[in-house]
C-alpha cells in the first residue's frame, strides 16, 4: 500500500499548501520508518501469510508497537507536535492526520495483523479488512488513490498559481514514482 500512502499524501498537499511535499510524503510512510529499526533487532517482524511466499500483500506484519491503533496515534501526535514548530499549527494537524493516514490505509489492505495496544497488550482480536488478498483489486485501488492524489496536487497547485511546467513536472513525478513503486512492491523487491 506505499503507493496508495503516497496519492494520499499528495492529495493532503492540496489541503494546505504551507507545508512541503516531502515532508507529506516522509509523513505518510512514518510508521514504516519507525518500523525499520524495530524489524531490523526483530521486535517487530514479518512472516509469510500461511499458503503464499509471503509477496505481495501475503504476509502477516507483526508491527505490535508501532502500527498499534494506539501506537500510531501517538507517533502521529508526537510528529504533529514537532511538525507544527516548522509549519504552524494547522500544518502540525495535517502532517499528524497524514501519520495516522497510514494506520487507517493498512486497516483496509491488512489481513488481521493490527493490534489495538502497543505490544499487543492484552491479547485483543487483531484488525484488519484484508483487501491484500486480493491482489489485483489492491492494485487497482493503489493506482486509483496515487493518480486521485496527483490530481488533487495539481489542481490546487495550478489554482493557487503555481508555474505551470513545475506542477506538470511534480505530477507527472508523483504518478511514475507512485507506478514504479507500485511495480517494485508486486516483484516482490
Amino acid at each position: 500500500m506505499i503507493t496508495g500512502h503516497f496519492g494520499l499524501a499528495a492529495a493532503a498537499k492540496s489541503a494546505d499548501r504551507r507545508v512541503p511535499l516531502w515532508a507529506l510524503m516522509i509523513a505518510t510512510i512514518w510508521l514504516d520508518v519507525v518500523f525499520a529499526p524495530l524489524f531490523a533487532t526483530g521486535i517487530e517482524y514479518i512472516d509469510p501469510a500461511p499458503g503464499t511466499d509471503g509477496g505481495y500483500g501475503d504476509s502477516i506484519i507483526y508491527a505490535d508497537y508501532t502500527h498499534s491503533l494506539l501506537g500510531a496515534l501517538l507517533i502521529a501526535a508526537v510528529t504533529g507536535l514537532v511538525c507544527a514548530r516548522w509549519w504552524g499549527r494547522r500544518g502540525g494537524l495535517v502532517i499528524g492526520a497524514v501519520v495516522f493516514s497510514h494506520w487507517v490505509l493498512d486497516l483496509i489492505v491488512h489481513r488481521a495483523d493490527l493490534p489495538l495496544l502497543p505490544g499487543n497488550l492484552g491479547s485483543l482480536p487483531r484488525l484488519g479488512f484484508g483487501l491484500w488478498q486480493y491482489h489485483i483489486v489492491t492494485a487497482i485501488v493503489e493506482i486509483v488513490l496515487v493518480l486521485l492524489g496527483a490530481g488533487l496536487y495539481w489542481r490546487a497547485a495550478v489554482k493557487t498559481g503555481g508555474s505551470r511546467g513545475r506542477v506538470n513536472l511534480v505530477t507527472v513525478l508523483i504518478v511514475a514514482f507512485g507506478a514504479v513503486t507500485l511495480g517494485l512492491d508486486i516483484a516482490g523487491i
